[in-house]
């Protein structure tokens, strides 16, 4: 069957609810940034044994339990991606993204109160506001839709994979999600491609290019409790708020066959709340030596979210812009996710005044993060309160398990000080993969999660590597620190989940787009000013 032509509906806006409990969304909420005091940050975040650093307050609790004079601090500063591309051109087209490649940030403000409560202990206490993520990314990238299977050429497409998956399906009235509806839509409301004898036909692409603006951050608000037994075992506990605002905006452009185009554009804006808590413990094992090991175990993150989204998929000829069909989406929903479990393990050991060293080991497995949607919810007549309740998504609980993995975290760290009153500092993490390699986004899922997408596209990303470096000062009761920091992530992009057919030599039926390289390179200068009393 040739598919050559398209057809241009009179299409009305149409309003659909959306639901967003997807695995490679709800993944961007796990993990935490390197951020803090420019202290933390400049020995890599290896401090969870060594401790007397506010940010330690995040991981392992039992390091505030190490301060012996009460102090205030507040950190800033700015975020670069100098190397993200704001325009690109392929196959004869163009798009311009709207985004900012440099960030003025607020990272961190908080205080410890210490109270001595005997010869060798203290009992302290402590809050801590940081930014647990950065949101700010630029992501663009091209590629081809034209590929070879036994030496047949085959076409890709998003239009494409609706119009299959409804051939499969065989019903006019079928939906998988917002996409797929926007492209063959049912009996009562045509969509932007034509359907013969119950056939869904489609464009062949040729290329695809793909802009996105992510911005937003996650607030993390710490409050913690700590203190020592004779100077050897530190004990602590954190209770904490997480704050999510995180906000997306992405186009995708499909250069189709007979000189026609698809566009497809999606705004989208998650906020919420979330609390979790974390327990740590430091001991020293031998009574006359600084050497110190730490030990903390992090909850979940029980997070309860709101997603607002709009979408819009232009289809039409590029010789003539004003025959175009075109198809909008609104979307609201609430739902809750709840983040893994992490544990860690540190080493810290001080040798004289002068030299410091940390080593941080973590491990979190991905694959167990649970997608949760809203099911209703009872009335509390005693107190008059309304309770909303929530179920786990199995079906896409078992996606999440094959699309990611655990998550291994060496951190390494470092400070020498020539003189009293400066550091130098080094630290280096490396973060392993958190997707598998085959992993992909499931548009075919029986959840919530996919039944109204508005959008195709994830990236497997690979391991993350970063490299930081600092100095500090004291005067007085004042100290200064300074850091810097480069974190380098490559990753896979696809526009859409691959489709191939039951019988292998069908190729009309292969909808397959090979993987384009990206990568988030992002820079950090970081300045901490504070105070002793």
């Amino acid at each position: 069957m040739k598919k050559r032509y398209l057809y241009l509906a009179a299409l009305g806006l149409i309003v659909i609810p959306a639901a967003a409990q997807e695995t490679y969304q709800s993944e961007k909420l796990i993990e935490n940034d390197l951020n803090g005091t420019a202290r933390y940050v400049g020995m890599g975040g290896a401090m969870e044994a060594l401790g007397a650093d506010i940010s330690t307050i995040s991981s392992n609790p039992a390091g505030i339990g190490l301060f012996r004079s009460s102090q205030v601090a507040l950190s800033g500063g700015l975020v670069v991606q100098g190397s993200a591309k704001t325009s690109l051109n392929y196959d004869n087209t163009d798009i311009s993204i709207k985004g900012h490649k440099n960030n003025a940030s607020f990272d961190q403000i908080g205080f410890v109160w210490a109270h001595r409560t005997g010869n060798r202990s203290f009992l302290n206490f402590a809050f801590n506001y940081h930014k647990g993520q950065n949101f700010d990314q630029i992501l663009s990238t091209a590629g081809s839709l034209i590929g070879q299977v036994n030496n047949n050429t085959i076409y890709a497409s998003q239009n494409k994979l609706s119009a299959l998956k409804y051939n499969n399906n065989a019903t006019d009235s079928w939906q998988t999600n917002a996409l797929d509806a926007a492209y063959i839509g049912n009996t009562s409301n045509p969509g932007m491609l034509s359907i013969v004898n119950g056939v869904a036909d489609y464009l062949d692409g040729k290329s695809y290019l793909f802009g996105q603006y992510q911005h937003g951050y996650i607030g993390n608000y710490d409050f913690n409790i700590s203190g020592n037994i004779n100077d050897r075992v530190y004990l602590g506990v954190t209770f904490g708020i997480q704050d999510v605002h995180y906000h997306s905006n992405s186009f995708y452009t499909e250069n189709l066959e007979n000189s026609q185009y698809s566009n497809s554009f999606e705004s989208l804006r998650i906020t919420g709340t979330g609390f979790d808590a974390k327990f740590g413990a430091i001991f020293r094992p031998i009574a006359d030596s600084p050497f110190r090991i730490g030990l903390y175990v992090n909850t979940p993150i029980f997070y309860d979210l709101s997603l607002s989204a709009s979408s819009d998929v232009d289809m039409g000829f590029i010789s003539n812009p004003d025959n175009t069909a075109s198809r909008g989406n609104d979307a609201d929903y609430d739902y809750k996710i709840n983040t893994p479990w992490k544990f860690g393990v540190s080493l810290g050991h001080t040798i004289g005044n002068y030299l410091a060293l940390g080593a941080t080991y973590e491990y979190s497995d991905y694959s167990t993060l649970d997608n949760r949607y809203n099911d209703g919810g009872y009335y509390d007549n005693w107190y008059g309160d309304y309770y909303q309740t929530s179920v786990s998504d199995d079906a896409m609980n078992d996606n999440t398990k094959f699309v990611l993995k655990g998550v291994h975290t060496l951190k390494l760290g470092a400070e020498y000080k020539p003189i009293k009153d400066m550091a130098i500092r080094l630290g280096y993490n490396y973060i392993s993969p958190k997707f598998n390699k085959n992993g992909f986004r499931d548009g075919s899922i029986a959840s919530p999660g996919t039944a109204y997408a508005t959008s195709t596209d994830y990236t497997n990303w690979g391991s993350t590597n970063r490299f930081t470096c600092g100095l500090g000062y004291t005067m007085d009761k004042f100290f200064f620190d300074m850091a810097y920091q480069y974190s380098s992530t490559n990753g896979d992009f696809y526009p859409f989940m691959s489709y191939t057919p039951k019988v292998a030599t069908d190729y009309e039926g292969y909808n397959v787009a090979n993987a384009s390289k990206v990568s988030n390179k992002r820079n950090q200068v970081l300045l901490t000013l504070g105070y002793k009393f």
